[in-house]
């Protein structure tokens, strides 16, 4: 009998999903891009945060995005990013917090299997007072209490979020290794016949 508590073999998932890609969601500060990386390395698939893309392709940050063209442009860009990388298998890609907030991402999300990082909303402040740049960085928490921003973002976004495949509850002191192994076995048990084309025994 397959033992559902252990991590998978990781080269053996890979094959199991027919190299179908990983997006990781969640608010900022969730670790979709530490763990994202690790979770790439683990299954040998390539790794791309869309965030960095649209800096490269626009050839400015994100808050300068925000500052001179406004969010409706930042979101153009993130869609045009995402279907580009929907089209290819073998990916974990990292997304940014709000890109399940425009219905049109969830056609491309769907090519592959969504998986939400959902850290406690203290553990995500915490992550964020730990480097106060990072917050300067976030447009969208400018406001006199990016804690209370940050909490209104998670009360509108969690109904979206939801729609994930799988959703990793992720504790305080858990490292992104830990957290990869929790996603691994997480796969496991959420696989779509689509997928696999089969149903592991």
């Amino acid at each position: 009998m397959t033992d559902f508590s252990e991590p998978p073999n990781p080269q053996h998932l890979a094959t199991l999903i027919r190299g179908t890609s990983l997006y990781l969601v969640g608010l900022m500060g969730s670790g979709k891009s530490s763990t994202g990386r690790q979770l790439a390395a683990a299954l040998d698939y390539r790794f791309f945060d869309t965030d960095q893309l649209i800096e490269q392709a626009a050839g400015q940050s994100i808050a300068q995005i925000f500052a001179t063209e406004g969010e409706a442009a930042f979101r153009q860009l993130e869609t045009q990013v995402l279907a580009q990388l929907s089209a290819y298998k073998r990916l974990v890609v990292a997304t940014g917090g709000g890109i399940v907030t425009q219905q049109e991402n969830w056609g491309y999300l769907r090519h592959g299997l969504v998986i939400w990082l959902d850290p406690t909303l203290e553990t995500i402040v915490e992550r964020l007072r730990a480097d106060p740049a990072e917050i300067a960085q976030r447009p969208l928490l400018q406001s006199p209490d990016p804690v209370a921003a940050l909490a209104e973002l998670r009360d509108c976004r969690s109904a979206q979020y939801a729609q994930a495949d799988l959703q990793v509850a992720i504790e305080p002191e858990q490292s992104p290794a830990q957290v990869v192994d929790q996603i691994l076995v997480g796969i496991r048990g959420v696989l779509r016949p689509e997928v696999t084309g089969s149903t592991e025994n």
